[in-house]
């Protein structure tokens, strides 16, 4: 035990002494320690402290970052979702005009598949008139080979000539002559000439040996058989339709080839002169043509000369007719003239009625009546 002053302070007094002394001394360790545990930890803080700052710095950094990136994603989405709306807009046009392209195309393909059918048609409708034109020339060959046959070619030929050329009363088929021939046509010509006679040759068999012909001699006997041909046409015809009388002075040859017509006159001309000279003319389709539209003007005339006398007659009436309307012409004047002249004197007459009507509208009855209660006539008393 220790004695303190009046205080004796036994084994626990002394140890909880000892226990407050060894606290204090603790603290004030611990607060020492502190202190220097904060001077250490100064620098630490003020490093912990701009570390914050710029840890806080990249965050606001990292915030404007992500924004950034926010707005560079919006605008990167927008410019993305505005070039897939025009992709979508061009995609578009580029499908419609593909499809206008496309269906235009088709027309005009349809179109040209058209005009290619239609002159496919027409290729075959001419095939068609070509193989039956090889099936007429076939014919015509058949009915050329035969005199007969061939002499009913010309007349059929000649009657269509002549039917489109002349009248049908100035002309006529297979007539037959005083002299008991038969002629292919007559045309009823007036004197003169007077009726002349159109027969129908045909030298074909001549004709086509003188074509035919591959060597000198070949062409030698065509041309003779061609000369002796016609020359018997010509002969033929001179002394059966030329009839001092009856007929023309002359006749005509029809020959229904203007292959043999230009045959003759290219090198056979003495053929020609010899049907001069027996009054034989020689005439193709086309020259038969222009001697009947020449025939056709004569029988104008002639008919014409025919009426001469009625067409007088009809000009002396229509002159007694233009006399007639004269005269009536001059009455009707003369009474427009006497219908004028009434009407002149109606209206004369009407102005005096009026201008008296008038005067007597303006009389004063009771100034101009007499004291008298006598009526006053307004006709004069008749004697």
């Amino acid at each position: 035990m220790i004695q303190v002053g009046e205080y004796v302070l036994g084994p626990v007094e002394l140890a909880a002494i000892g226990a407050v002394v060894l606290v204090i001394l603790l603290l004030i360790l611990s607060i020492r320690a502190a202190g220097r545990s904060a001077r250490v930890a100064e620098p630490l803080a003020h490093q912990i402290g701009a570390l914050g700052q710029r840890v806080e710095g990249l965050s606001a950094g990292q915030q404007q970052l992500s924004g950034g990136l926010t707005h560079v994603a919006e605008a990167q989405a927008a410019a993305q979702a505005n070039l897939l709306q025009h992709m979508e807009k061009r995609l578009q046009q580029v499908n419609h005009q593909m499809t206008e392209n496309l269906q235009g195309s088709a027309r005009r393909t349809a179109h040209s598949l058209g005009e290619l059918q239609e002159r496919l048609k027409t290729i075959d409708k001419a095939q068609e008139n070509i193989t039956k034109l090889s099936g007429d020339v076939l014919s015509l060959q058949d009915i050329l080979s035969n005199k007969q046959t061939r002499g009913a070619f010309g007349e059929i030929q000649l009657n269509d000539i002549v039917s489109k050329a002349l009248p049908k009363d100035s002309y006529t088929l297979q007539h037959t002559l005083s002299n008991g021939k038969r002629a292919d046509c007559l045309i009823h010509l007036p004197n003169p000439p007077g009726p002349i006679v159109i027969d129908s040759k045909f030298p074909l068999e001549a004709y086509e040996a003188l074509r035919r012909a591959d060597t000198q001699a070949q062409l030698n006997e065509a041309a003779r058989m061609l000369r002796t041909s016609v020359k018997a046409h010509i002969k033929a015809i001179s002394a059966k339709y030329i009839l001092e009388g009856e007929t023309a002075d002359g006749a005509l040859m029809f020959l229904p080839s203007e292959a043999v017509y230009a045959e003759l006159h290219a090198n056979f001309p003495e053929l020609v002169r010899e049907g001069f000279a027996a009054r034989v003319w020689i005439v193709s389709p086309t020259t038969c043509m222009a001697t009947l539209n020449t025939m056709r003007a004569i029988l104008k005339d002639a008919r014409m000369r025919e009426q001469a006398g009625a067409i007088r007659r009809e000009l002396g009436l229509l002159y007694a007719d233009v006399e007639r309307l004269g005269t009536r012409v001059e009455n009707l004047d003369r009474h427009f003239g006497q219908a004028a002249k009434d009407l002149s004197d109606i209206k004369i007459s009407a102005d005096k009625a009026g201008r008296r009507a008038r005067r007597l509208d303006n009389f004063d009855f009771e100034e101009l009546a007499p004291e008298s209660e006598e009526a006053v006539p307004l006709v004069e008393p008749k004697t």
